[in-house]
């Protein structure tokens, strides 16, 4: 007969495994000494969708911002024993689906294709601080999420949690679908102020707008998803962490096809990065780096940008208002394009030279270079129109 056995300490365990006959039992895992442990580690991946509290009394709520839009879900707070139907509404903060207590948990299912069109979103909204986990994928294929891996409508996941300020972490939320549809993760968790750890990104099939925004004045994220994806789509990481001012750490971008705004204003106000990730392609898209650094004022260097065949647009205000950008890269770029330097450099007030350009390209006129080192204290070169240090007046693309 076989017998399971509970240990008070990992000394305890060890004298029993010396007696004859034992069998090692499958039930616990040590961490480290006199600590035993009686659960395996959660595979959240096989978990529906789940809310947990971080706090007493905490009410949460699905709202719709009207009635052509709303989703009914099921959910359930005694581990899927017990489900109830909901639908969202547009009254007040939306319908409650339960209230919980520190450490409570509330599960939630759905058969809906997506959450939200372009113009409309159903949203989670809470009264205090919660984490999710779990996969996102029960929330559109019910009991079937644990091997669905398909999105199969635009703007899926629209605005799920924007402007959650209560929302603290998102580490063990799974997001497992391997292509992407046009907008479905775009201003998922914008405006979540206390979010300090995002979701794993793991797909190397993006869409157009995918992750546009997903992390857009997220104030407490420090560190960035991986982003292994080497094909991108016009838009698809397009301001994703514009306004993480405590962002320190930046994902690496590999990607050697790029796409129309596809980096655009990505860290633009990322005060706290110190470092830019490599900038490897050399096949440029219109405006791809746009205001892609701008405002990065910990910055105090900046990639290597090897291309030599640039694209309109593609540079502009790509390190404005990096106040602390000591050098600037070179530009090897031999056949140039409208706009593709304009306002690269602008108020980088600690930046003292320029970069040099091939003799085939001097100088650079301005049709490529306005106000390329305005507000910057840099010897005026030759390469350059004086309208790249005075300025020309007229609009950006901002």
């Amino acid at each position: 007969m076989k017998y399971l056995k509970l240990f008070e300490n990992h000394t305890e365990y060890e004298a029993f495994k010396q007696t004859d006959g034992f069998i090692k039992p499958n039930v616990s895992h040590c961490i480290q000494e006199n600590e035993v442990h009686y659960t395996v580690p959660i595979d959240w991946g096989k978990e529906y969708f789940t809310i947990e509290s971080l706090e007493d009394n905490n009410k949460i709520y699905l709202k719709a911002p009207n009635t052509s839009i709303t989703k009914t879900v099921s959910a359930a707070t005694d581990n899927g024993e017990t489900w109830v139907e909901y639908t969202s509404s547009t009254g007040g903060s939306g319908t409650t689906l339960a209230t919980l207590n520190r450490g409570d948990r509330l599960l939630i299912k759905g058969e809906n294709s997506a959450y939200a069109t372009s113009s409309n979103q159903n949203q989670f909204k809470s009264t205090k601080q919660f984490e999710v986990k779990g996969n996102i994928m029960s929330l559109i294929s019910g009991d079937s999420f644990a091997n669905a891996d398909e999105l199969t409508a635009s703007y899926t996941f629209y605005r799920l949690f924007e402007q959650c300020d209560k929302l603290k972490s998102a580490e063990n939320l799974i997001l497992p679908a391997t292509t992407l549809t046009e907008s479905c993760y775009r201003n998922m968790f914008k405006g979540c102020t206390s979010l300090t750890t995002a979701p794993a990104l793991p797909t190397t099939t993006l869409a157009q707008s995918c992750c546009a925004s997903m992390f857009n004045d997220c104030t407490s994220l420090t560190s960035a998803p991986e982003l292994p994806s080497t094909t991108l789509e016009n838009y698809c990481y397009r301001d994703m962490f514009n306004g993480c001012t405590s962002l320190t750490t930046a994902p690496a971008l590999p990607a050697t096809t790029l796409a129309q705004a596809c980096y655009g204003g990505m860290f633009w106000g990322c005060t706290s990065l110190t470092t830019a990730p490599a900038l490897p392609t050399t096949t440029l898209a219109n405006y791809c780096y746009n205001s892609m650094f701008r405002d990065c004022t910990s910055l105090t260097s900046a990639p290597e940008l090897p291309a030599t065949t640039l694209t309109e647009w593609c540079y502009e205000d790509m390190f404005n208002g990096c106040t602390n950008l000591t050098t600037a890269p070179q530009l090897p770029a031999t056949t140039l394009a409208s706009n593709c330097y304009n306002g690269m450099f602008r108020d980088c007030t600690s930046l003292t030279e320029v970069s040099i350009v091939p003799n085939s390209v001097k100088p650079v006129s301005s049709a490529y270079c306005c106000s390329m080192y305005q507000n910057c204290n840099v010897q005026r070169s030759s390469d350059y129109d004086s309208v790249a240090y005075d300025g020309c007046g007229g609009g950006s693309s901002d």
